[in-house]
């Protein structure tokens, strides 16, 4: 297995990258369960790479049935020390319009998942630094690679992660609005989280399809805009992708990758032997 490989979460369409070659599927057991789908492995770049569908090919599966878990630990398991999220999502703010990439750097949580977002638990208790909850040396990567390709891309900004699947009421939205946060979207908060716990640089470019429904002005979202947007978005999101890979280092050394160091607070001969087999892949050098 390669080791050092860059990972890639999007839509379905994202694998029919010009230049992903080597293509095979592969299937990843794991104790958390199914991940959303077979890990499409192979080159891109010049380097070794794993591609997730996030919701499966044919769109199978809604952001509230996501197994970040299972997707972060197959992940982690394959060889993977970066991951690219593409991720479709509304506006929140009028300078941010359908089309534009947003290459987040805060989230806020509006999810009942916390549970589902952790490795931890079962016997073992760690509590990550969260506070930079994405790889700010990834993220400076796919910034500087959208603006290369001439994207309307914007410097940072707050994601709020709603659960779904319907899409906000007009009073969330337009109190997310008055607050000032950047995009919503239903993904990315619980794949941050398990790839923090997994020492794994994340990173997310937010990709916009419409403006939620704070915005009187302008159709609300449906189904068919964000489609739409996401399709007039994906030629672009496919070379940024391709483009940044090719500046990530092959040596994993940033702060993301040391991520667990001092954050375990269970004494290690108290952690149960089940647990510590579970989680291998990310307690490896900690055993």
């Amino acid at each position: 297995m390669a080791a050092n490989r860059v990972g890639i979460i999007g839509g379905s369409g994202l694998y029919h990258i010009e230049g992903f070659t080597n293509q095979k599927w592969v299937k990843v057991k794991t104790p958390f369960g199914a991940p959303s789908d077979d890990f499409l492995t192979g080159k891109l770049s010049g380097r070794e790479v794993v591609f997730l569908p996030r919701h499966g090919r044919g769109h199978k599966v809604m952001p509230s049935e996501l197994n970040h878990r299972a997707n972060i630990y197959g992940m982690k398991k394959l060889g993977v020390q970066w991951i690219i999220s593409v991720s479709a999502v509304g506006s929140l703010q009028a300078k941010y319009k359908p089309c534009d990439v947003v290459l987040v750097d805060q989230f806020v949580d509006r999810t009942k998942k916390s549970l589902e977002h952790t490795f931890f638990g079962r016997g073992i208790v760690a509590h990550i630094a969260f506070a930079d909850p994405i790889a700010e040396e990834l993220r400076k990567i796919l910034l500087q690679s959208a603006l290369a390709l001439k994207a309307r891309a914007h410097n940072g900004g707050a994601y709020v992660n709603m659960e779904g699947p319907a899409f906000s009421t007009r009073a969330e939205s337009m109190t997310n609005h008055n607050l000032g946060y950047a995009v919503i979207g239903m993904t990315n908060l619980g794949e941050a989280k398990c790839a923090r716990e997994a020492e794994i640089a994340y990173a997310t470019m937010a990709m916009i399809t419409d403006y939620d429904c704070w915005k009187v002005d302008e159709a609300h979202v449906t189904v068919e805009m964000v489609v739409q947007n996401l399709t007039k978005n994906a030629s672009m999101a496919k070379e940024v992708v391709k483009r940044a890979i090719a500046q990530i280092p092959q040596e994993a050394n940033w702060p993301c990758h040391s991520a667990l160091n001092n954050a375990i607070m269970t004494d290690k001969k108290c952690w149960p032997k089940k647990t510590v087999e579970e989680l291998k892949p990310l307690l490896q050098k900690y055993l």
